[in-house]
């Protein structure tokens, strides 16, 4: 129609003339005759004498011909809007149809765009050549990405994202686990979708700093399968891939299941609108969702800063990939450093150096501290920690801090700030982990200013329908105060409980999660509550037998996670031993105790050293949260006396 008022526009000033030029002929003529005419019929314009009566003729037909020809070609672009109008709506409607087809036939098929366009060409029989083309090229331009991206890679192809979820749970990690495991034991039938940026289906984290460094399988950085201190063999994954639907499937499930999206990220969630956008602009709409995005690891400064090479011969670890990039450089270097002296950076010192014992390699473990866990363990236990991972076969620099880092002659320089140089060929940095909060800003979530991490309610909701879990919450506990805790047993309790929230449970935190950390199969301890070296502390120990130590815990508990041998039951009237505690502890003989941590002279937290499956016990302790005039009468109920 366009198109048809250009045309008019066009030709309406030459009617108009036309129609002047007749009526001045008409006026000569009527002089001519000396008189005007009263009337004059419209035949004497077309028939008229030579006076004027053949130019009318001629501009007749003009006109005529003229708006018969904007007739006709209003009337072809019309007709051709409408062709394509139709072609469009049916190449969209067979789009679903090409796609089946194309997985079943795409051996025959060299491109995508090909076999979509000529389909379509052959019912266009009656203008092919200026229809086809536009029908075509409205098509690419429009949505030529979701046709093509969909079904081409044979090996890995892009699922079908279901377009809503009722429960959406954003991250891969142990909480999100433990919270899909609950939502479904509560609700049978639940449609559960995690999003994960990892490649991998979910997975546990300890054994990554643990047991797979101890394994004798070559190939265990491809099976991720190992042996715990009990010879039992398992795997990393919480569940074999038979376990997941698909995320196709996940709409139309009968009952329901739990479907793993990976490789993808939310960037971008809509609170008010109960969505979130993934980093490919895919849009996922939700009932209840959980944040369980974990954390990223820290780094130095001074590396961050550094040049690239630098950076090159640093490792982060915290994944999968981190735990298989570090096997293979240590088996192919002569020296690495381990920066830091907490729970991850002294158990992998601790692991490398038992590797080391057998191919050579240079272990160095470097901290501020002035020992191991010095951030956790009172001053002497820490100091006897030292000497433990020492004997592993760790080159141990406490009160190190590090001012630079170069790389020189393809060798890592680490010059401290008291002067003294460390050389080395790789450099893993342990310094902790930042919670990760990316989505807070458009979720317009509140970050905790002191602990870090998403602030969250007694119930770990952030809002009515998205609660937090994991090392990303900073929850408050009803006994202990606002925290945020960075274990992996943490990560079970708080998305146990968050899962059981999303079903209407409306539970508050309470039931203290515990954390382990073993330095070879030898020493290890469990701990609970606030344990913190800046607090004052109460140790309690006695001699260690052959059976305290974590090899034989989990010979007796069957698992070497040991929170899976947890329960929430409460510890009720704790039967104590009867033997009385010594009035001394032999000097620097810890080979087994309990650490009692206070503030306001109550106790907030509990370490377990070379005492295992005491748990409940030390629950009970903090929830009951009362005054002990005598700590050791205390330990007496873990019978950490007997023999």
């Amino acid at each position: 129609m366009l198109k048809c008022r250009t045309v008019w526009r066009k030709l309406a000033p030459l009617a108009r003339a036309s129609s002047t030029l007749c009526r001045q002929n008409v006026r000569r003529t009527g002089l001519h005759n000396a008189r005007i005419p009263a009337h004059v019929p419209g035949a004497h314009m077309a028939t008229g004498p030579a006076g004027g009566g053949g130019e009318n003729q001629l501009y007749v037909l003009l006109v005529g011909a003229t708006c018969l020809g904007g007739a006709i070609y209003a009337y072809r672009t019309v007709k051709g809007d409408q062709q394509r109008y139709e072609e469009r709506i049916a190449e969209i409607a067979s789009r679903p149809h090409r796609r089946t087809q194309q997985a079943t036939a795409s051996v025959q098929m060299e491109t995508p765009a090909v076999p979509e366009s000529e389909p379509q060409a052959a019912p266009l029989s009656e203008e092919p050549s200026p229809v086809v083309p536009d029908a075509e090229t409205a098509a690419s331009s429009e949505a030529p990405e979701p046709i093509q991206a969909e079904g081409l890679t044979t090996e890995q192809p892009s699922p079908a994202l279901p377009p809503h979820a009722p429960y959406l749970l954003i991250g891969g990690g142990t909480a999100s686990f433990a919270a899909a495991r609950s939502i479904r034991a509560r609700d049978p039938g639940a449609r559960v979708l995690i999003v994960t940026d990892e490649p991998d289906l979910p997975y546990m984290r300890p054994p990554l700093s643990k047991e797979l460094w101890f394994s004798d399988d070559p190939t265990v950085t491809e099976t991720l399968r190992f042996k715990q201190w009990n010879g039992k063999e398992r795997s990393i994954y919480f569940q074999p891939p038979s376990f997941y639907i698909t995320p196709e499937e996940l709409s139309t499930a009968e009952n329901g299941g739990v479907a793993v999206l990976s490789s993808k990220k939310v960037v971008h969630m809509d609170v008010r609108g109960n969505k979130v956008k993934l980093d490919d602009d895919t849009e996922i709409s939700y009932d209840k969702c959980l944040i369980a995005t974990g954390g990223i690891p820290r780094n130095l400064q001074v590396i961050d800063r550094a040049e690239e090479e630098v950076k090159q011969k640093t490792t982060l670890f915290r994944k999968i990939d981190d735990f298989r990039t570090l096997d293979k450089v240590s088996r192919n270097i002569k020296s690495i450093t381990v920066i830091g002296g907490g729970f991850l950076g002294s158990e992998l010192a601790c692991a490398l150096g038992r590797r080391s014992q057998d191919s050579g390699l240079e272990v160095i473990q470097m901290f501020p501290e002035k020992g191991n866990m010095g951030k956790v363990l009172p001053e002497y236990l820490s100091n006897w920690t030292t000497e433990k991972v020492k004997t592993e076969g760790v080159k141990v620099i406490s009160e190190a801090l590090v001012k630079s880092v170069t790389c020189k002659d393809d060798q890592l320089e680490i010059k401290l700030k008291d002067g003294r140089l460390i050389k080395t060929d790789h450099v893993v940095a342990a310094v902790g982990l930042e919670p990760n909060v990316d989505l807070a800003k458009s979720a317009g979530l509140e970050v905790d200013s002191d602990f870090g991490g998403y602030r969250v309610n007694a119930e770990l909701q952030a809002r009515s329908n998205i609660w937090v879990a994991g090392d990303a919450a900073c929850f408050y506990d009803i006994r202990l105060g606002r925290r945020r805790v960075e274990h992996h047993d943490h990560a079970v309790v708080s998305g146990r409980l968050a899962g059981e929230n999303m079903t209407g449970a409306n539970k508050p935190y309470w039931h203290q999660s515990m954390f382990w950390s073993d330095l070879g199969p030898d020493v290890g301890y469990e701990a609970i509550g606030i344990v913190d070296s800046s607090l004052p502390t109460v140790g309690v120990f006695a001699k260690a037998t052959a059976k305290d130590t974590p090899k034989a815990a989990t010979e007796e508990s069957g698992t070497g996670i040991r929170s899976e041998s947890e329960t929430e039951d409460v510890a009720s009237s704790p039967v104590a031993s009867s033997i009385s505690a010594p009035a001394e502890t032999h000097k620097d003989d810890y080979g087994k105790g309990v650490i009692f941590y206070l503030r306001d002279k109550v106790v907030v937290g509990i370490i377990l050293w070379n005492v295992f499956n005491r748990m409940p016990i030390a629950r009970k302790i903090i929830k009951d949260g009362e005054e002990h005039a005598d700590l050791n009468e205390v330990a007496k109920l873990f019978n950490i006396h007997e023999d």
